[in-house]
C-alpha cells in the first residue's frame, strides 16, 4: 500500500510556519558567563556540565591576559573551547579591541585551535560599524584560511559613544547574533558627565543618557533579528542584585541574556530570565492546538488567537525551554 502524506498531514513546525520569511532569531541560553583565568574556566565548565546547556560561557581573552602574555592566554582558552570538557558546544570568547596589537593575533590562535567549535566571538570596543567590519572580515578570511566550514557567529560589545551612534548599522552586519551593552566603559566615556551612581542599581534603569542607550541597543538588535544582551551586575556579594537587575533588564529595557561575572550569578539570572510557569502553560496550550488547526485561528478560553498571538507565545516556550523549564512531554516531542 502506498502512503500519500501531504502539508495536512505531517504537522507543521511554528519556525517553518511562522517565521518563513524572517532571519532565523537566535536561540541562545538566557546568560553568558564570562571567565579569564585557568581555575575560573575550569569552575564554570563544572558548572555548565552540572546544570546543562542553559548558559553559555565565554573565555575572555581581554581582561583575562595580562600584557606581554596575550599569544599564551589566547592559547590557553582556545584549549578549554577544543577541550573535552566543553560537553555541550557553547563555550565562546572574546578578543580584544580593534586598537588593540594582539587582536589579530587572538583570531588566529583561536580560528586555528579551536575554530570548528566556537560558539561565538565577542568584538568589544568598537568605536563604529567599520570597526565591527574589520574584525569581521578578518574573522572570515581566517575561518576559510583553516577550513572551518560554518561562519562564526559575532557579538559585539556596545560601549562607545560612536558605536551607540551606528549600532543599527552594526546590528545589520551578516553574522552579528548579539548586541552587548558594555555599562562600566559606556559611562566612562561620558568623562564624569553621569555619575558613578549609574554604574549600578537603581541608577543604571533611571539615569536618562543610560536608559537612552540600553533601549536604542535592545530596539536595533531586536529589528535586526540579534539577541540584546544586558551588562554585568557588580554587586558580587548579592546574587539577589543580579537576580533583580536581570528582572528589569527583560520586563522594562526588551534584554534576553545577560552576562554574569560570578558563579554565584548564574542561576538567578536564568530564573529571573525564565517566564512565568503560567504563561509557559498556556503557551504550550495554544500552540498546540493551533498546530492541530494547522496554524489556521482558534478560539482558546473565550479568546481568538491567530499567527500574530502564535508568534507571541512561540518565543514564551522557546524562552522556557531555554531556562531549563519542565515541560510536558508532548510539548517536547510536538516542538522541541
Amino acid at each position: 500500500m502506498t502512503f500519500l502524506f501531504t502539508a495536512m498531514t505531517i504537522p507543521r513546525h511554528p519556525r517553518d510556519v511562522l517565521f518563513a520569511d524572517e532571519k532565523p532569531f537566535p536561540a541562545l541560553p538566557t546568560v553568558v558567563h564570562y571567565a579569564g583565568t585557568e581555575k575560573r574556566l575550569k569552575k564554570a565548565l563544572a558548572l555548565q556540565r552540572e546544570f546543562g546547556a542553559v548558559f553559555d560561557v565565554a573565555a575572555d581573552c581581554e581582561d583575562g591576559a595580562t600584557a606581554g602574555a596575550e599569544a599564551e592566554h589566547a592559547a590557553m582558552c582556545a584549549a578549554f573551547v577544543a577541550g573535552a570538557d566543553n560537553a555541550f558546544g557553547r563555550v565562546g570568547t572574546r578578543i580584544h579591541d580593534v586598537t588593540h596589537p594582539h587582536w589579530r593575533g587572538d583570531l588566529e590562535i583561536l580560528v586555528a585551535q579551536s575554530g570548528d567549535r566556537l560558539a561565538f566571538v565577542t568584538f568589544p570596543k568598537p568605536r563604529g560599524a567599520a570597526d565591527v567590519a574589520t574584525q569581521l572580515a578578518a574573522l572570515r578570511e581566517l575561518e576559510a584560511r583553516h577550513g572551518v566550514a560554518r561562519p562564526i557567529p559575532v557579538h559585539v560589545l556596545i560601549e562607545t559613544h560612536g558605536a551607540l551612534r551606528e549600532v543599527w548599522q552594526i546590528a545589520a552586519l551578516p553574522g552579528v547574533e548579539s548586541l552587548d551593552f558594555g555599562l562600566m566603559d559606556f559611562v566612562s566615556a561620558h568623562h564624569g558627565a553621569i555619575p558613578v551612581s549609574a554604574m549600578t542599581s537603581p541608577g543604571q534603569f533611571e539615569h536618562p543618557l543610560v536608559a537612552r542607550a540600553k533601549i536604542e541597543i535592545a530596539a536595533a538588535a531586536l529589528a535586526h533579528g540579534v539577541v540584546p544582551t544586558h551588562n554585568v551586575t557588580t554587586d558580587l556579594s548579592d546574587p539577589q542584585a543580579a537576580f533583580l537587575d536581570a528582572r528589569r533588564a527583560r520586563a522594562e529595557f526588551g534584554y534576553l541574556r545577560m552576562w554574569s561575572i560570578h558563579p554565584d550569578q548564574i542561576l538567578p539570572i536564568i530564573e529571573a530570565m525564565r517566564p512565568d510557569h503560567s504563561e509557559a502553560g498556556e503557551a504550550a496550550a495554544i500552540l498546540v492546538a493551533a498546530q492541530d488547526a494547522d496554524w489556521g485561528p482558534i478560539k482558546h478560553k473565550g479568546k481568538l488567537h491567530d499567527r500574530a498571538s502564535y508568534r507571541y507565545y512561540w518565543t514564551v516556550l522557546e524562552r522556557a525551554h531555554s531556562t531549563g523549564m519542565a515541560l510536558d512531554d508532548e510539548v517536547v516531542r510536538r516542538f522541541l
